[in-house]
């Protein structure tokens, strides 16, 4: 698969890349696009047995590309589609049958810190910089973190990060209990393809059958979060203060 996102297999490890390195891998409809059809040919594929997911160039995903904005935001049915796509990525992440190594680095923020959070063991490289730009732009959270954020940092840390949208680093992320391991830039590709490895070597249903009792029973109602999440979020697209806060930051 070529264009905004690549994929790849080696000892049973697809490794999914977000390739728009020259825009950080901001989310666009065309990498939103390809990024359903690498989870589908990962789910369909039988010599895939881990996933990992990570960025190309200096960042794994900056989060939605605003340039993109207006379009998105043209009317209600345009809105919907763009929140729908990027749950359904979500879903597909957490979801899924198989286990997801988040290899993350430089920027995740807004959606991009979404998909990091989405992954089943998130690995963060030093350079890693986060934070939820989404409440001071005048929109929300999507891709159930609603309810997987606070049971990984507490309510209250959960309503700071995405509320003030402060910037953290990879070293306060494992602190926080948001990232699992942190290493060396350098060291990211070769540590998260050794963890897929060693997740590829195990059963197969069994793993699959403990992601799906892990991350279902950490969040009972998450189709209910994430339907909330989706109608909050259509809804702000379409304010017209919202949509003046994104083209501010756009043209920045």
């Amino acid at each position: 698969m070529a264009g905004t996102v690549l994929s790849e297999i080696k000892n049973g490890v697809r490794t999914i890349i977000l390739n728009r390195p020259d825009r950080l891998n901001a989310i666009s409809g065309a990498l939103l696009t390809d990024f359903k059809a690498a989870l589908a040919e990962a789910e369909a594929c039988k010599e895939t047995r881990a996933i990992v997911l990570t960025g190309a160039g200096r960042s794994f995903c900056a989060g939605d590309d605003l340039k993109e904005f207006t379009e998105q935001a043209r009317d209600k049915a345009a809105a919907q589609k763009h929140i729908e796509d990027i749950q359904h990525t979500a879903r597909a992440l957490m979801l899924g049958p198989h286990m997801v190594v988040g290899a993350i680095h430089g920027w995740a923020a807004g959606g991009g810190l979404e998909w990091a959070i989405n992954c089943d063991l998130i690995m963060m490289a030093e350079s890693t910089r986060c934070f939820f730009p989404e409440i001071p732009l005048g929109l929300n959270v999507t891709g159930g973190v609603s309810t997987m954020l606070p049971r990984l940092v507490g309510l209250q840390k959960a309503r700071e990060l995405i509320l003030f949208g402060e910037k953290f680093n990879a070293h306060d992320a494992l602190k926080m209990g948001i990232a699992w391991k942190v290493v060396p830039d350098t060291e990211l590709r070769a540590e998260a393809q050794r963890v897929g490895e060693r997740i590829a070597a195990l059963p197969k249903g069994a793993v699959r059958d403990l992601k799906q009792l892990l991350n279902r029973a950490s969040a009972m109602d998450i189709d209910g979060a994430m339907a909330m999440e989706t109608e909050f979020t259509v809804r702000q697209f379409l304010d017209p203060e919202t949509q003046a806060r994104a083209r501010k930051f756009a043209e920045a």
